[in-house]
């Protein structure tokens, strides 16, 4: 049976945090054995994602504690100001120990499933498709990409032996062999991706039978040349420096799918609060 999602990526945090070792909160003495409630609360408007890892942040460090469910907030929906997007009932302890870790998981996803759902609303009313790359943190590409389909995307190559990816560096260390001979080679069944930086690259690419071009760095009206070019039947992917922003100039010039970089490595963090009150 597969591991539920982020559960080791939960267990590595907690124990970076050495969660267990919590100094200052033993200084509550009997208050911190206490029954209390934390709720997580949204300070701004963002999309929603990661709820269920607040949920096994807190199992692991006490099977006891209570995770509510808390409408509307679901996972892919718009939050308001103050909205509450979880309840937690524990020890005071338990709630302290795990508050940094579940609001550095919240506050992560929440932020990267935002900016996903940004650039998936601006190419809205167009068959292009918004995807992430391989710029994730280390450690976390799982739950990220988890992220980017929560935001609306689709998930694209999570490592390398997933797919063939030919890029620029590829390009320059073939040498004396031949493009159309190095892909041939490639394992059978496996996607074959080819990125392309000029038009003598393009024709190589296409003389060889590839079927999906990734076009790199490139101008939409470059890249609306290339995807005439291509003709049907070639899925031209673009990448390179896109943003939320300039994502449906790509549309509109006939990208199948658009890759951004910053939705992994340069979202912001969500704004979310963790409020504790004992219980009576």
């Amino acid at each position: 049976m597969a591991e539920p999602l982020g559960l080791a990526e939960v267990r590595r945090a907690l124990e970076e945090d050495q969660a267990r070792e919590d100094v200052t909160t033993r200084l509550l003495g009997v208050a911190a054995g206490r029954p209390a409630i934390a709720a997580f609360v949204a300070e701004g408007r963002f999309v929603v994602a990661g709820l269920p890892l607040v949920g096994r942040v807190y199992a692991e460090l006490d099977r006891a504690a209570c995770l509510e469910s808390v409408a509307p907030p679901r996972e892919g929906a718009w939050v308001e100001p103050d909205a509450v997007l979880a309840r937690v009932r524990a020890t005071a302890a338990t709630l302290l120990a795990g508050e940094r870790v579940a609001l550095n998981f919240l506050q992560r996803l929440c932020g990267i499933a935002t900016l996903t759902r940004r650039a998936v609303e601006a190419v809205a009313g167009t068959p292009a498709r918004i995807t992430h790359t391989r710029k994730t943190t280390p450690g976390l590409r799982a739950l990220e990409r988890y992220a980017v389909t929560v935001g609306g995307g689709v998930a694209n190559r999570g490592s390398l032996a997933e797919a063939v990816l030919w890029k620029d560096n590829h390009w320059a260390l073939l040498g004396a062999g031949t493009f159309a001979a190095a892909l041939a080679a490639a394992p059978p069944g496996l996607p074959v991706v080819v990125e392309v930086e000029d038009e003598a690259q393009l024709e190589q690419a296409l003389a060889a039978g590839v079927r999906h071009i990734l076009a790199d760095n490139q101008t939409p009206e470059r890249v609306a040349a290339w995807v005439q070019r291509a003709g049907p039947g070639v899925t031209v992917q673009a990448s390179g420096g896109i943003t939320p922003e300039t994502a449906r100039g790509y549309a509109h010039a006939g990208a199948a799918l658009i890759s951004i970089g910053a939705l992994t490595h340069s979202a912001p963090a969500a704004p979310i609060r963790c409020d504790l009150t004992e219980e009576r």
